[in-house]
Formats: structure tokens, C-alpha cells, sequence
């Protein structure tokens, strides 16, 4: 890994109770030498039991808020969580249509609380997302609503299948490249209900080993072992699904 921390820009919401979202990415960018930058695209009241209250940003602002960090630090690598809003999709598309930058996608679309945190107008502006990021990591609803495997191989979509959802004892996540054969991860289940921010730790880590300069197979299987350490390193907190133990991980 180089010497220099690897300048990392997230785009996406606060959690105000801090298990993801931004919080969660600026822990997980932190814990793996990375720097953190931040766009925020909205800001939720929430906590481990859901979603209370969504407000979010001006597009505009979400566009400044990028510019500023680009134009300044630069980046090595983009994640891109929560967007709140199509219009926030678009802008957050334009700006980074010309980066050539790693940008992992993650679309999130329902909490781990269930709670719905993108409307179709905003899935549809995914498309564009999709065709500019390296890797997109949709989780079993995320990957259904966008068409499944063949809606994804239609679109010539490089994905990570994540299985956390599915049933079972085992957790498979399948990464999907076209004209490549597929890459399977394959884990014993980690029994918890503490899982609150594992896609946003997840699709950060992974845009940090990549920012770090290792390939996309290399830093999957770094990010999912980050993450089944934080899942093991979870403190407890809260009522519902509570979240990451980020920084128990060493």
C-alpha cells in the first residue's frame, strides 16, 4: 500500500445514530489508511430501530460540496450510498462522468430497518450510475428491483452479488463481470442482528483498497474480511439492529 493515505470521496446521507451512511464510511475509510471526504446528500433521523425523518440537500449544494473536495484534494477512489433524491442522482452523475477515478456504487434503496430510502424516479437516474462506476454492490431486494443477473447482464454491469439477505447457514457474494467468469466468496454465517451499516462498511472498504491501488478481486476479499471483523466487534448498541464494532477491527 503506498505511504500517502489514498484520498477517499463519499457521497451519500448522515445517520444520526451513526451505525451508517456517512458515519459509517468515514469509520471504515479511517480504520483502512484512507482519507476521508465527504458530499453529504441528505440527513436522516434515525437509529437502530429505523427511519424517522428524511430531509435532503439541495442539488446544488451536493454539486459544491463535490466540486470543493475535487478541485482541491482530488481523489483517488469514489463511494456513492444514499443519494435522496433523482436530481441529486443526476448531478452526482455529471460531476462524475470524466473522473476516471475507481467509483463503487452502492445502491441503496431500504435500511436494514426497512425502511424506503430511494423512490423509482431516483432507481431510474441508477442506470447512469451503473454504466460510470466500476463495481456496483446491490444486496438480494437492491439486485431483484434492478432487473436480477439478467437485468444486470443486459445493462453490461460489473456487480457484487451480495448474500448477506438470502438464507442459510453460508454467505455467498458473487462478484459479475461480463465475459469474465464469476468470483465467489463464500462464509459461514455470522449470527447477529447487529448488521446496521454492513453495505455502506462494505462498498467503503472497498473503494479505499482500490484507492490503496489493489485490484477489484483483491479488494473485495479485503473489504468482506473488514467486514466480518466489525460484525464480530459489534458493541451491542441499541434496540433493534444495532450497529458495526468499525473500530475494534486491527
Amino acid at each position: 500500500m503506498s505511504a500517502r493515505p489514498p484520498r477517499i470521496l463519499v457521497i451519500a446521507g448522515s445517520d444520526s445514530s451513526g451505525g451508517a451512511g456517512i458515519q459509517a464510511d468515514i469509520k471504515t475509510v479511517t480504520m483502512l489508511g484512507g482519507y476521508a471526504m465527504t458530499a453529504i446528500t441528505a440527513v436522516t433521523a434515525q437509529n437502530t430501530r429505523g427511519v424517522t425523518g428524511v430531509e435532503a440537500l439541495s442539488p446544488d449544494f451536493v454539486a459544491a460540496q463535490i466540486d470543493a473536495c475535487l478541485e482541491d484534494i482530488g481523489a483517488d477512489a469514489v463511494k456513492i450510498g444514499m443519494l435522496g433524491s433523482a436530481d441529486i442522482a443526476e448531478v452526482v452523475a455529471d460531476r462524475l462522468e470524466d473522473l476516471g477515478k475507481p467509483i463503487v456504487f452502492d445502491p441503496v434503496m431500504v435500511a436494514t430497518s426497512g425502511s424506503v430510502l430511494a423512490d423509482e424516479a431516483t432507481i431510474e437516474v441508477f442506470e447512469w450510475l451503473m454504466d460510470l462506476a466500476t463495481l456496483t454492490t446491490p444486496n438480494v431486494p437492491e439486485l431483484e428491483a434492478l432487473g436480477g443477473a439478467s437485468g444486470m447482464a443486459a445493462r453490461g454491469v460489473t456487480y457484487l452479488a451480495k448474500g448477506g439477505d438470502a438464507d442459510g447457514p453460508m454467505v455467498e457474494d458473487r462478484l459479475v463481470r461480463p465475459g469474465t467468469q464469476d468470483v465467489v466468496w463464500s462464509d459461514a454465517r455470522i449470527v447477529t442482528k447487529h448488521t446496521h451499516g454492513t453495505g455502506c462498511t462494505l462498498s467503503s472498504a472497498i473503494a479505499t483498497h482500490l484507492g490503496h491501488g489493489l485490484d477489484l478481486e483483491q479488494a473485495i476479499a479485503k473489504a468482506r474480511l473488514f467486514v466480518r471483523e466489525a460484525l464480530k466487534s459489534a458493541p451491542g448498541f441499541g434496540l433493534g439492529n444495532g450497529p458495526l464494532g468499525h473500530q475494534a477491527v486491527r
